[in-house]
């Protein structure tokens, strides 16, 4: 018993004193997540650290994403928040968010954002619009490179959905419907014989399609709530789809009137905190009007924190009622994410195809669920793996 103490005892001595103690501390030994505690520490605490994150501000910013997620990883949320004031002071990250050279010259990057979504509690007044101004810069790139992919897969889907195969006459599309017929010449009268009538989607007062994105707000998820808010604002702005933004800790906060600007999204984020998906599902589940036109991305690492049995029922109520639900592990570049093998897999098992995206394919398949294709086979063309 007293060895166990003893023991517990020398871990805590090495892991408060870090590298200098590991000869006096060092039989304690340390574990793999120990060790990763360990450099989180290192890297705010010890100048010489091979950890530091000291450095060319550029360089070093997926350093800082990648830490402040550790952090609140492996620490309560009281030492996180000092940690984080400890690191803004230490590291001279305001620095990085005053120079003017920086945010002329600033790069398109996903880290950065995370980073400054990250300490957006902490960071003073006087610099909370030049941090905005930072957001806003990334945010504007990445809708260029973004914005017409996700609209012309969008448009061109529900274009396709609501072609009219028994129109009226006057709703045929004449051009379509004798090139889908040219077969079907008839030499001696000169003349097509139409065997397929194609015609104009008949308009709609209500939505094609109601989509609702599901954000798990946890730091690991930082990149995948900066992309899923630019999306969510291209989709917004097509007319013929409702567009829902959720995020959710423990909490649940519904961003959906913030849809018109991402960067007022990014910073209603709240990086951090536990993680209730079945929470955010049942608040999801009550904005659903009609079912058979309502798609569900759910975005989450799946380490669920409240009530599994409960998220597995209304995953399966929500697909029997009709519901497309898509489960992403990551909407981002990072590689493989970790997440939940088990819950994944159940989710699965009820319908519910579950595996990472990378933002270039995120429209396709979105355009894939809205023509109402099999989710898991699109995956499988495009080459990914799914749970």
């Amino acid at each position: 018993m007293e060895s166990t103490k003893d023991a517990e005892r020398l871990r805590r001595w090495r892991l408060g004193l870090g590298e200098e103690a590991q000869d006096c501390c060092g039989s304690a030994g340390l574990s793999m997540e120990d060790q990763q505690i360990d450099a989180a520490l290192a890297a705010l605490y010890e100048t010489g650290s091979r950890h530091s994150l000291r450095g060319g501000s550029g360089a070093s910013s997926p350093r800082v994403a990648r830490w402040l997620g550790d952090i609140r990883k492996y620490f309560p949320s009281s030492v996180v928040q000092v940690m984080q004031k400890d690191a803004f002071e230490r590291l001279n990250l305001q620095s990085m968010l005053l120079q003017p050279e920086m945010l002329e010259n600033v790069q398109p990057d996903v880290n950065l954002v995370s980073t400054l979504m990250s300490l957006r509690g902490i960071i003073p007044e006087k610099t909370r619009e030049t941090a905005r101004l930072v957001v806003r810069k990334v945010v504007e790139a990445l809708m260029k490179q973004l914005e017409e992919p996700m609209r012309t897969a969008v448009t061109g889907a529900l274009n396709r959905a609501v072609r009219n195969r028994r129109p009226r006459y006057a709703e045929i599309d004449w051009n379509r419907t004798i090139r889908a017929n040219l077969r079907h010449w008839q030499q001696d009268y000169r003349t097509i014989v139409p065997e397929t009538l194609i015609g104009y989607g008949r308009k709609s007062q209500r939505m094609q399609r109601e989509i609702i994105l599901c954000i798990d707000q946890s730091g690991s998820m930082a990149a995948s709530v900066v992309y899923s808010s630019i999306f969510g604002a291209v989709m917004a702005s097509l007319p013929a789809v409702k567009t829902h933004l959720v995020v959710f800790d423990t909490s649940v906060v519904d961003l959906t009137e913030e849809l018109d600007d991402p960067v007022d999204v990014l910073f209603g984020v709240q990086l951090g905190g536990g993680t209730d998906i079945n929470r955010a599902v049942g608040y999801c589940q009550s904005l659903i009007r009609d079912p058979r036109n309502t798609i569900m991305v759910l975005i989450s690492d799946l380490y669920e924190g409240g009530v599994e049995k409960n998220l597995l029922q209304r995953a399966s109520d929500l697909v029997q009622s009709g519901v497309q639900v898509i489960a992403l592990l990551a909407l981002s570049n990072e590689g493989a994410p970790f997440y939940d093998k088990e819950l994944a897999a159940k989710l699965a098992a009820l319908g519910v195809p579950s595996f990472a995206c990378t933002p270039d394919l995120f429209p396709g398949m979105m355009a894939a669920a809205i023509r109402r294709e099999d989710i898991n086979l699109w995956a499988a063309k495009e080459g990914i793996v799914t749970a």
